[in-house]
C-alpha cells in the first residue's frame, strides 16, 4: 500500500523558514521522480517543485525559485522541501506526489498523493 505522509508545517513569519518532510513507504522509492504541489484556498493546486529519481535534475516554479530546494534521501525513502525566505503568498497546504521524469526534462503527476501540511505565513 503506497504511503505518503508530509510534516514540518506549521506557522511562520515572513521571512522565516520551514523545511518540510515526506515520508514514503509501499513502493520503491528510488524509481520515482518526487514533486511537491501547494493549493491555498480558492486557487488551483500549482507544481512548486520536482526531483528526477536519482536527484540529478531539480525543476522549481517560478515563484518559488530561489528560494525554495527540493531534495531526497533514497536511503531514508524521504521527499524535502527547504522554504526560505518565506511570503504570505506562499500559504497553502503542501503535498508531495510520486511520479515520473520524462526524458523531454518534464514531470508527470501520478495518482499516488500524501495528505497535505499546512504551511502558514503571517505577520
Amino acid at each position: 500500500q503506497v504511503q505518503l505522509v508530509e510534516s514540518g508545517g506549521g506557522l511562520v513569519q515572513p521571512g522565516g523558514s520551514a523545511r518540510l518532510s515526506c515520508a514514503a513507504s509501499g513502493f520503491t522509492f528510488s524509481r520515482y521522480a518526487m514533486s511537491w504541489y501547494r493549493q491555498a484556498p480558492g486557487k488551483e493546486r500549482e507544481l512548486v517543485a520536482w526531483i528526477s529519481s536519482g536527484g540529478a535534475r531539480t525543476n522549481y516554479g517560478a515563484s518559488v525559485k530561489d528560494r525554495f530546494t527540493i531534495s531526497r534521501d533514497n536511503a531514508k525513502n524521504t521527499l524535502y522541501l527547504q522554504m526560505n525566505s518565506l511570503k504570505p503568498e506562499d500559504t497553502a497546504v503542501y503535498s508531495c506526489n510520486a511520479g515520473y521524469y520524462h526524458s523531454d526534462d518534464s514531470y508527470q503527476a501520478s495518482d499516488y498523493w500524501g495528505q497535505g501540511t499546512q504551511v502558514t505565513v503571517f505577520s
